[in-house]
C-alpha cells in the first residue's frame, strides 16, 4: 500500500462505506472499474475533482491518467 491510499483500522481489507460511496461516484462519472477502485481508496484525489473532469467532457481515460 503507498502513502496515498488509505486504510481504515479494522476494516480487515474490505473496504469502507466512504470508500464503496467514492468508488460508486467515480463509476456514475464514467470512470471504469478498475479505475474508480483505485481513485477511490487514494487520499489525495479530490471526487469532485474527479467527477467534474469526465462531467466537463474530458473522456474517463484521460481523467484517470491525470490522476495518476
Amino acid at each position: 500500500m503507498t502513502i496515498t491510499e488509505t486504510e481504515l483500522p479494522g476494516e480487515n481489507g474490505e473496504e469502507s462505506d466512504v470508500i464503496r460511496w467514492r468508488r460508486a461516484a467515480l463509476r456514475r462519472a464514467g470512470y471504469d472499474e478498475a479505475s474508480a477502485r483505485e481513485l477511490a481508496r487514494r487520499i489525495d484525489v479530490d471526487l469532485h475533482r474527479a467527477v467534474d473532469l469526465v462531467r466537463a467532457g474530458c473522456p474517463p481515460e484521460l481523467a484517470y491518467r491525470i490522476f495518476a
